[in-house]
C-alpha cells in the first residue's frame, strides 16, 4: 500500500514514516498543500494521512481534489484539534477517520487497517483462494496450513492484489505499491517480485493479462503466464 503523509512537523513525519515503512508500507511525505497536490497528480495512493494545520492552508482544502480522483484513497485526518465540531467538520468534508494528536503509531496503523478493510471490495480481512490463506489484518499468509514467509516488498505487493482480488492491477499501480518518490527501481523490478511471489504462493495464483496487468486468483485461469 502506498501512502501519502501530509505533515509539516518534521520530527513527527519522520517517526510516522519510519514506523509505517517497517510495516511494509510505501510512504511519501510532504509538508504543504501545494506539495500534496503535486504528489496526488504524480502517483496513485491507497491512503492519505492528512494534517490540518499546514503552513499554506487548512488540510481540508485538499479533500475535494482527493475525492475527485477515480480511485479515491482512504483519508485519515491527523490533527491537534480535539473539538467535536472539528471532528464533525473533517468527516463531513469527506475524511474516513480522524485521529487526535498526540497519537500512538500503533493506533494509526490499526485505524488504517480498519478503514482499508471497510473500503475493500470483499469486506473481508481474510481471503481464501483455494489452499491459499491470506490474513490481511494479521499480515499472515499460509498454504495448506503452512506459513509462508514474505519480505516487506513481497507483502506490500500481495496486499494490494489481495485487498481487491477481482481487480486487474496495472503495472503502474503495483509499482506504486513498491516504491516511493525517493526510491530507485530497475525497469524489471516488478516482474522480479511477481516471480518471487509465484514461487512462494504457487504460480497459478497470480494471473497475467498481457497488456493489462496482473490479478490474484484462486484457480488457474485462461491467459495465465
Amino acid at each position: 500500500m502506498r501512502i501519502l503523509l501530509v505533515e509539516d512537523d518534521v520530527a513527527l513525519s519522520d517517526a510516522v514514516c519510519g514506523y509505517l515503512r517497517a510495516k511494509a508500507f510505501v510512504v511519501d511525505a510532504v509538508r504543504s498543500l501545494a506539495m500534496a497536490g503535486n504528489a496526488l497528480r504524480a502517483a496513485q495512493y491507497a491512503a492519505v494521512l492528512l494534517d490540518l494545520h499546514l503552513g499554506d492552508g487548512d488540510g481540508l482544502l485538499l479533500l475535494p481534489q482527493i475525492r475527485s480522483l477515480r480511485d479515491s484513497p482512504i483519508v485519515i485526518v491527523l490533527t491537534a484539534r480535539d473539538q467535536v465540531t472539528d471532528r464533525i467538520r473533517g468527516l463531513d468534508a469527506g475524511a474516513d477517520d480522524y485521529l487526535i494528536k498526540p497519537y500512538d503509531p500503533a493506533e494509526l496503523l490499526a485505524r488504517l487497517r480498519a478503514v482499508e478493510r471497510r473500503r475493500s471490495a470483499a469486506h473481508k480481512p481474510v481471503l481464501e483462494l483455494g489452499s491459499l490463506h491470506i490474513d490481511l489484518a494479521r499480515e499472515l499468509v499460509s498454504q495448506l496450513g503452512v506459513q509462508i514467509n514474505l519480505t516487506q516488498k513481497e507483502w506490500a505487493l500481495l496486499r494490494v492484489m489481495a485487498t481487491r482480488p477481482e481487480r486487474i492491477h496495472t503495472r503502474e499501480n503495483l509499482q506504486d505499491a513498491l516504491y516511493g518518490f525517493d526510491d530507485e527501481a530497475d525497469s524489471n523490478t516488478l516482474e522480479v517480485f511477481i516471480s518471487r511471489l509465484r514461487r512462494k504462493l504457487g504460480r497459478d495464483h497470480i494471473q497475467t493479462l498481457r497488456g493489462l496487468g496482473y490479478r490474484l486468483v484462486g484457480q488457474p485461469q485462461e491467459g495465465d503466464a
